[in-house]
């Protein structure tokens, strides 16, 4: 790989996010790139992409979140899950040793106050140059957007959750 690493964000509240850096992390792994994903709130569940994902060689997955907050313990637990989740990904990011690492969900982590927004800077602008990276979820922080490269936002339409039809196998997870 020429140049240096982008640094890209997937943020907005369409659906989408995560779906979008997963095929980035598809085409990146077709080209032979060393892809790093590191989920901040999922926790390790049977979906579909993490049972697809697991079968490329050159693809590694870290779900170290605890899932949704929803008590006071529940943020407990979701910070220092966020901040262990931060230290292997910064410490991954240093190494090189990947070309594309997704930071799914970190947003939210940052919006939540999980992560220190200028920890989560000081971490990316420290990567390895040639490292790419991805970071997921609503709310993007406005400094995070300051340094990106490429900032998408999903926007909702129309969304099959409001006419009460539950999440569908292979569409949401």
């Amino acid at each position: 790989m020429k140049g240096k690493g982008l640094i890209l964000i997937n943020t907005g509240d369409g659906k989408g996010k995560t779906t979008a850096a997963l095929g980035t992390a598809l085409r990146a792994a077709g080209h032979g790139m060393k892809v790093l994903i590191v989920q901040f709130i999922k926790m390790a569940a049977r979906t579909g992409e993490l049972k697809a994902l697991k079968n490329l060689p050159n693809v590694e997955v870290r779900p170290m979140g605890k899932g949704f907050i929803l008590s006071e313990e529940d943020l407990e637990r979701a910070r220092a899950a966020a901040r262990e989740a931060w230290r292997f990904a910064e410490e991954k990011l240093r190494s090189g040793e990947y070309d594309l690492v997704v930071l799914d969900e970190i947003n939210y982590a940052v919006h939540y106050g999980l992560l220190d927004v200028d920890e989560v800077i000081r971490g990316l602008k420290g990567r390895s140059d040639r490292t790419h990276v991805i970071l997921t979820g609503r709310k993007a922080h406005p400094k995070l957007i300051e340094i990106a490269d490429t900032v998408t936002e999903m926007v909702e339409v129309k969304h099959h959750f409001k006419k009460g039809i539950k999440a569908v196998r292979g569409i949401e997870f």
